[in-house]
């Protein structure tokens, strides 16, 4: 470097991080609720854009919000790097923001340093990464992945359309169809997040450098028997749509030992059941299988499973299914050329890291589809996420940042 080196300014970092999470933050559970969408999460970007603005960044939007700072050359191919800004509801504070406030933070790193990119970088915070609508929309968009069939039929588990959330907003969500950037227009993609797993507290190693990405489809089952008293009705005459459920359920662990790997993962979420009472058998339920691998062959093998042992549990109670796919993101592996910068810096810095896969889906896994990308993953205090107990020290945090940053630079410097 012809500058000083930059340096991570941990106070700052931290305070931007706290700014974002001051949107959507329920005091009653120290939880935050930054759903796609909402006035929250839009309110959020509105405050983001005015941080990067304020850096003397070049801001602009996508049509589904996708957020972009520009730093260094106008023109040419530029490096990406960030994350998402929205929440699961009653997340936590680090998933997604930290990487993006990180993203922010380098720059103004490289401000201080003096150190001007001969390639752009672009700041990201993309838009509806959770997964409200059942995919990663805000990424999709930017590789042009998203199609006009899936942005007409996307709902949330809710029943609200992603076009009348948007609506709602006063976006268009048939934008995203012209939104895609041009192949060669990022020479590479990079994501800093926390881990949501125990694996690096575990092992005492404070940073993790991501091979690959693990995919998720997600199924939409309905059962459908017969609603009946619980007292008067027979247990071998009952239609009873939670039996099935459960007995689905049992299917499970059997399934992932026959054919599964040690990556594979197969959990039932948001059940509801019709009539929802005391006294009453179900007569229906609704639930959603989110299933995931880091091999798509072994994810396609238990979704074939699943859908075997949906009907067979169906059979079983009397009951008739109906499956739907709502939506389906392969395994990714990441550019190893990236991952081998990741690894060189860490070494130059003197971080112990480790190489290992994702079994939760990131930014990162969408744009390698387009440009070259890589994921570091920092420590999480005893592996939760998702849950205002979500936890990243900031010792490890500051390792991490620093990485991103070191990288950025040599990425950036040619």
């Amino acid at each position: 470097m012809t500058h000083a080196d930059p340096v991570i300014n941990t106070e700052r970092l931290r305070h931007l991080l706290d700014g974002v999470n001051a949107f959507g933050f329920n005091a009653v559970t120290g939880s935050y609720n930054r759903v796609g969408y909402s006035d929250a999460d839009m309110a959020v970007r509105d405050w983001f854009a005015g941080q990067m603005e304020n850096d003397g960044l070049t801001v602009s939007r996508d049509g589904v919000n996708n957020l972009f700072g520009r730093y260094g050359p106008d023109t040419g191919a530029c490096v990406m790097a960030g994350s998402h800004l929205d929440t699961v509801p009653e997340g936590g504070a680090f998933d997604g923001s930290l990487g993006a406030c990180i993203a922010l933070e380098c720059v103004r790193a490289m401000k201080d340093a003096g150190i001007a990119p001969r390639t752009p970088i672009v700041v990201a915070a993309t838009a509806e990464e959770e997964g409200r609508f059942g995919g990663m929309f805000g990424s999709q968009t930017i590789v042009g992945a998203v199609t006009p069939g899936w942005i007409e039929q996307a709902s949330d588990s809710d029943g609200v359309r992603l076009i009348d959330a948007m609506a709602a907003q006063g976006l268009d969500a048939r934008a995203a169809m012209g939104a895609a950037w041009e192949p060669g227009s990022i020479r590479a993609f990079l994501e800093l997040h926390i881990e949501q797993g125990p694996v690096l507290e575990r092992s005492a190693i404070p940073v993790g450098i991501v091979e690959g990405i693990s995919g998720v489809c997600n199924l939409q089952v309905r059962y459908e028997g017969t609603a009946n008293h619980s007292g008067t009705t027979p247990m071998d005459m009952r239609a009873d749509a939670f039996a099935g459920l459960a007995a689905f359920a049992t299917t499970i662990t059997p399934m992932l030992k026959e054919h599964g790997s040690g990556q594979s993962r197969i959990t039932i979420g948001k059940v509801e059941l019709s009539p929802n009472h005391a006294h009453t058998i179900p007569g229906a339920a609704d639930f959603l299988i989110n299933l995931r691998d880091t091999s798509e062959i072994v994810m396609r093998e238990l979704r074939a499973e699943c859908l075997r042992n949906i009907k067979i549990a169906a059979a079983a109670h009397g009951l008739t299914s109906d499956v739907r796919e709502k939506s389906w993101l392969s395994p990714v592996s990441l550019d190893p050329a990236i991952r081998d910068v990741l690894s060189e810096e860490a070494d130059r810095l003197g971080y112990a890291s480790i190489i290992m896969p994702s079994g939760a889906g990131h930014d990162a896994q969408t744009m390698q589809s387009l440009c070259p990308s890589g994921l570091i993953f920092i420590p999480s205090r005893n592996g939760i996420s998702h849950a205002p107990e979500e936890w990243s020290d900031w010792a490890d945090i500051e390792k991490g940042a620093q990485l991103m940053l070191n990288a950025l630079v040599r990425l950036s410097s040619s």
